[in-house]
């Protein structure tokens, strides 16, 4: 049975007061020394749990003090270690984004859910796009565009009208935003071993920016993006309720 448990809550009311209930319950350790990390907070304090404790190997169990919680567990202080005993564990493993920007600064970030484009200014952007170094799309004109895992189908990319990809396919979704060349295009659905490249056109005219779940980069002139097989996110759900049901049960809503 699990017994060395980290926790760490989001900055909000409930959820701090979550956590100092259950640090007087059930102890408190580092993440270095903890055999599973638990997440009090909403989809976005997840993510940044997870981006957070990339180095270590401890699982994350989220339980829900936000709003949505589609990441998360529902939150209950009664009977947390046979819960965490008997948790399912879903593995998965971020996208890795360079951005080159006007200026010839390269920056890097990591994203778990998706890495989009968005115009930054009054007009369309004009995306080329290239996949494993072969030009797919020579000009999208649209409100942007974006790259989304499976764990990430759900957000950003089904508002979007992306589909919803189950956890285990070993694809990523592209999808347009408000497309307006080619008219109603909807996106593809790309393998996760392609290298997928975004050059802006005409950049000084119609500014992008880019963004990798919450880190944002300005005046991006190309944006390349690959799996990150290198790194594996480990996410605890309740028997029942793992990402596999929810992305299924999410379709039928």
């Amino acid at each position: 049975m699990l017994q060395r448990i980290a926790f760490t809550a989001s900055p909000t009311n409930v959820a701090q007061e979550g956590l100092a209930a259950l640090v007087k319950r059930y102890g408190q350790w580092e993440y270095d020394e903890a055999e599973v990390i638990v997440a009090l907070g909403g989809d976005g304090f997840m993510l940044q749990t997870l981006h957070a404790t990339n180095e270590f190997k401890a699982p994350v169990y989220g339980m829900n003090r936000g709003t949505v919680g589609f990441l998360m567990n529902l939150y209950q202080e009664d009977g947390l270690m046979d819960r965490l005993k008997d948790a399912e564990e879903t593995r998965i493993h971020p996208l890795s984004m360079t951005v080159t920007c006007n200026d010839g600064t390269t920056l890097t970030a990591l994203a778990i859910n998706e890495v989009s484009l968005l115009r930054a200014g009054p007009q369309a952007a004009k995306l080329r796009i290239s996949v494993d170094g072969r030009v797919r799309m020579d000009k999208l004109v649209c409100d942007g565009a974006l790259l989304a895992t499976p764990a990430g189908s759900t957000a950003y990319n089904y508002s979007a009208h992306g589909p919803i990809l189950p956890i285990g396919a070993d694809v990523f979704a592209l999808t347009a935003l408000n497309a307006f060349r080619p008219r109603r295009w909807r996106g593809a659905l790309l393998p996760q071993k392609a290298h997928i490249r975004f050059e802006v056109l005409n950049p000084e005219k119609r500014m992008v920016r880019a963004d990798a779940d919450s880190s944002s980069f300005e005046d991006v002139r190309c944006v390349d993006i690959i799996s990150e097989r290198s790194i594996t996110h480990r996410l605890l759900f309740d028997p029942g309720h793992g990402l596999e049901e929810r992305l299924i049960r999410e379709q039928f809503v």
